[in-house]
């Protein structure tokens, strides 16, 4: 990276509050997407080392050991997270978003925003060229957000 890089990267970072090692990592992550209203399961990153989020900014970033894919089933789309994926953060949304790709047919297609739709049923996804798809938010619940929504949407 350039030093010019570098010395922008540290000027968002000013102010952060940062944590460290994996499950503190995780619990952040985990608190994040809540706060935010995504399901736990729509940032499935893997032995987490760093995530830090500057509050007066919204920027945040969360760094792995190394990278990882995963695959969604409720989407049938394969997704790779870089070492480091960063984003600015506000209700219902994660923009700017760095480090994340979608594999479309056989091209890796960076995702720079998502955010979740007015009627809240589902979560667009939009790349850097202004071309999105939206998907069912519960494609990306975890086992037990599922179970909760089963249970709470019960007859």
């Amino acid at each position: 990276m350039a030093t010019q890089e570098l010395q922008q990267l540290d000027g968002e970072r000013a102010g952060a509050e940062v944590v460290y090692g994996p499950e503190e990592c995780h619990r952040s992550s985990i608190e994040l997407l809540e706060e935010l209203g995504f399901p736990k399961g729509v940032l499935p990153l893997k032995d987490l080392v760093e995530c830090g989020r500057v509050r007066e900014t919204g920027f945040v970033w969360m760094k792995q050991k190394a990278p990882c894919q995963h695959f969604f089933k409720g989407t049938d789309t394969l997704v790779s997270y870089a070492t480091e994926v960063t984003s600015y953060v506000e209700k219902g949304k994660m923009k700017k978003m760095t480090g994340v790709k979608s594999k479309q047919l056989l091209l890796w297609v960076s995702i720079s925003e998502m955010s979740i739709t007015e009627s809240g049923k589902r979560i667009y996804f939009k790349t850097p060229m202004g071309l999105g798809k939206a998907y069912p938010f519960t494609a990306f619940m975890t086992e037990e957000e599922k179970q909760e929504f089963l249970e709470k949407n019960k007859e």
